[in-house]
């Protein structure tokens, strides 16, 4: 409860934030709370994490920061919640949170608009072989037109086979939708009709990729879902196909997308989400049909305003001895 939370004399809770948040998100902690900010966005390594906390109630930290169970075992008996800006948290020990008793809040809903843009963003520029023509112009390389100079793939009244009929993945497919596209999907349960919208339902997730002419990724990262899309499972997906990424880099085999896309089996990849961000396999750097952004689903004002104010609604719920609306932990 709120009152076995200790606070600073003039009552507010103490928060440790360890990134540089949006102005409004931080005015807003300012006003609410006793808080520390990181003015210079340093970064924050496990060491570093559980000095600073010394004398807090709770930290709001960011996907960039790492807290495995040794270090949730270290962190100062005072710090009682970590609110993380983020709607994924395999950055967190879950289970370590759980043992300790720390809860644990995260950021669902807000992102799922601005991520599902993304997801389109990548499949229109990976089939369209957007990054190849933007150097072309800028490099001065564009020549006479061609008629069968760079060829793309058709995006219309295509199957769209979507990982994960979440939140996420049902903005995408409304999305899709737009462009008459066939919706499959997979998910660990069956979506309601309301939900489903005449999308077709794949109990295995291996049937569903024999029917990928488009694959979206935008299931959670999990022990089930690591290195997913691997080499054989890439050997059942329709020759040509294009891949997008929009949810962990860890649910795809780097070597295997990376050799596809080499070999041509794969049309093209967009990518958004990597594994070992920002130090990225280096493969993919070289490769002309892999259209790249830099983790940036969530990256307008709005979105990232709106995840602050929601780690901030499940931060005010807890020390007002209510239930977070987001508590993972």
């Amino acid at each position: 409860m709120a009152s076995t939370h200790p606070q600073n004399s003039a009552g507010k809770p103490r928060i440790l934030v360890t990134r540089k948040l949006p102005a409004a998100v931080e005015a807003r902690l300012a006003r609410d709370y006793d808080a520390t900010f990181n003015p210079t966005d340093s970064v924050f390594d496990g060491a570093r994490l559980v000095a600073e906390s010394a004398g807090h109630d709770g930290i709001l930290v960011c996907s960039t920061e790492k807290l495995p169970a040794a270090i949730i075992e270290k962190l100062p008996p005072e710090i009682k919640i970590v609110a993380t800006f983020s709607v994924g948290h395999d950055h967190i020990d879950i289970a370590a949170a759980k043992a300790r008793g720390l809860a644990v809040t995260n950021t669902p809903d807000v992102l799922t608009d601005a991520t599902a843009d993304t997801t389109l963003l990548l499949l229109l520029a990976a089939a369209r072989r957007a990054y190849e023509g933007e150097r072309m112009v800028r490099e001065d390389r564009w020549g006479r037109w061609e008629p069968t100079g760079m060829l793309g793939v058709h995006v219309t009244g295509k199957r769209l086979a979507i990982l994960g009929m979440g939140r996420i993945g049902r903005a995408v497919a409304q999305r899709a939708r737009g462009f008459e596209m066939e919706i499959h999907y997979n998910n660990r349960s069956r979506l309601s009709p309301e939900l489903e919208q005449g999308a077709i339902f794949h109990e295995d997730p291996e049937e569903l990729l024999t029917v990928a002419d488009f694959l979206s990724i935008n299931c959670p990262a999990t022990k089930e879902t690591h290195h997913f899309l691997n080499a054989d499972r890439i050997a059942r997906m329709p020759d040509g196909a294009v891949v997008v990424n929009t949810a962990r880099g860890s649910i795809v085999h780097d070597e295997s997308l990376i050799a596809a896309l080499t070999s041509g089996k794969l049309a093209a990849a967009g990518l958004d989400v990597f594994a070992n961000e920002p130090a990225i396999h280096p493969g993919y750097r070289d490769l002309p049909n892999c259209f790249l952004l830099p983790h940036i689903g969530s990256a307008t004002k709005e979105t990232r305003d709106a995840m602050g104010f929601r780690a901030l609604d499940n931060l005010d719920a807890f020390f007002a001895g209510k239930p977070p609306r987001d508590r993972v932990a």
